[in-house]
């Protein structure tokens, strides 16, 4: 008791009295910049922090990382730590992994399978086209001829073969049967698209997943005639009229959610329109069009079509044999299309051909490893697709920033950086900004997201690696624009490092 007696006045001391002095600690790294650590990281913070302490850095949430390229030196950070979300960036993850585990000179198969021989100019068992998620298959983005369908069935033609009986099959289970991404905005796969915009990912997939709606003016007040490429694949309500108009048009092309059953309403000019669908099943997509070729090779088809999905008794593939095989372009061709010209459909196909099981979670899975391979923390990665479409993505600018200093010094660098656009290269993304500079770059944009990331060389030859996020802005999105390619002319204008 006398023990507590000579320590019960300290009770009530101020309490500041009582405890040591705070240590002065820089302010954290979720709000500003961080402390130069180097001269090098002084010079920087001079060129980024008034770009975004002016009013349109108010206006927006920063997200920004710059390292050395080569040895991952951390010069300047704002919000680095955070997760954010990176829109079109994402990309940048599905490259990176996908060279990582492929390789550059990777390339997919597509096969055609049979159950029987033909036999009396007649093929009565099973034909299997089998896939393994190839991008390019039939594509109309790639130069050259990417279909082989034509091909096989005039080969086949020319073996004789007059009649194509049983079940002609499309296997597409390299992937699984989530078409799309958890986080897509609905207006991606219902309605008219661009190839900027969501299309359905399939282990087997042909002609980006697209059709091809050709819609042409009747007379005044009918409905115009409307023809399809592939044929006969979709159901088409055709509720449209045709005006006097010569040009312009109010034409409304929708698809019933989980169907293929298009609806035309509103009027078309007497010139026509054109409008690119996305499907819901690419894999029965494939196999019409392998129909539509056998036909027009001259081959009578009475086979039924088939997703391997849909029948109970599927053939052994490893009973079957091979007719023919037809192999992609290397993968270094078809990341180009991914990152400089940011297609959507071609980054959900790599990702989802690369992430285990064929699946998002997967994809998640070997993106988190990749960023602990070079050296980050995935911490809370939320990833759901390899096109950025989704808006539950999430990574930090830090993390984004570790891939591409581990991919700069891998033995996939080259393959990596040429999938990059340049300032001002035309057909990409950066075709209108920072021509000139020593920028190789890839852009994102969302509504409210804007982001560039990539390599910007300095005056000395030296290399910094930057990430620019910037997030739940609601001013005018070039002023955004604006304000990230003056940040990256300021590192390719910053003194020798």
């Amino acid at each position: 008791m006398r023990r507590l007696l000579t320590f019960l006045p300290l009770l009530f001391l101020p309490l500041a009295l009582l405890l040591p002095p705070a240590p002065q600690q820089a302010a954290p790294d979720t709000t500003t910049a961080t402390p130069p650590k180097s001269a090098d990281a002084d010079r920087i913070a001079a060129t980024i922090d008034p770009i975004l302490n002016e009013s349109v850095g108010e206006e927006a949430f920063w997200g920004v990382y710059v390292a050395d390229a080569r040895t991952g030196e951390e010069l300047y950070t704002r919000n680095a730590g955070l997760m954010m979300l990176p829109a079109s960036n994402q990309k940048i993850l599905t490259t990176a992994m996908a060279l990582d585990a492929r390789g550059a000179d990777y390339t997919y198969e597509t096969r055609l399978l049979a159950s029987k021989p033909a036999a009396g100019g007649v093929l009565s068992g099973d034909l299997m086209i089998v896939g393994t998620g190839d991008p390019s298959l039939g594509s109309t983005v790639l130069p050259g001829d990417t279909n082989p369908f034509d091909d096989w069935a005039e080969a086949l033609a020319a073996q004789g073969v007059r009649r194509v009986e049983g079940r002609l099959i499309g296997w597409d289970n390299t992937f699984d049967d989530e078409a799309y991404a958890e986080g897509w905005d609905i207006d991606y796969v219902g309605t008219q698209s661009s190839r900027a915009l969501g299309v359905s990912a399939s282990g087997l997939s042909f002609g980006d997943n697209l059709v091809i709606v050709q819609v042409r003016a009747g007379g005044r007040g009918e409905k115009p005639t409307v023809t399809t490429r592939p044929d006969n694949f979709l159901n088409i309500d055709n509720r449209a009229t045709t005006t006097s108009r010569r040009r312009g048009q109010a034409l409304r092309v929708t698809r019933t959610l989980g169907t293929d059953d298009l609806v035309l309403k509103g009027s078309v000019g007497r010139t026509g329109s054109t409008v690119e669908m996305p499907i819901y099943n690419p894999t029965l997509l494939a196999v019409q069009a392998m129909k539509n070729a056998l036909e027009e090779a001259g081959i009578t088809v009475t086979a039924t079509l088939h997703d391997v999905d849909d029948i109970d008794d599927s053939p052994d593939r490893d009973k079957m044999t091979e007719l023919f095989v037809h192999q992609s372009p290397p993968l270094s061709e078809l990341l180009h299309v991914v990152n400089k010209k940011s297609n959507n459909f071609f980054a959900e196909q790599i990702f989802r051909s690369v992430a285990f099981g064929g699946s998002a979670e997967g994809g998640e899975d070997r993106v988190e490893t990749l960023i602990e391979r070079a050296g980050g923390d995935a911490g809370n990665l939320s990833v759901r697709d390899g096109s950025g479409l989704s808006r539950k993505n999430l990574i930090t600018p830090r993390a984004m920033g570790e891939v591409l200093v581990f991919m700069n010094n891998g033995n996939q660098r080259e393959a990596f950086r040429a999938t990059m656009a340049r300032g001002g290269e035309p057909e990409s993304t950066l075709r209108y900004r920072m021509s000139g500079l020593p920028v190789l770059a890839k852009t994102g944009s969302l509504a409210f997201v804007r982001s560039l990331s990539g390599y910007v060389r300095a005056p000395d030859g030296n290399e910094l690696v930057f990430v620019i996020f910037a997030n739940n802005f609601a001013v005018p999105p070039y002023r955004i624009t604006s304000t990230i390619d003056r940040i990256v002319t300021g590192l390719a204008q910053q003194p020798a490092l």
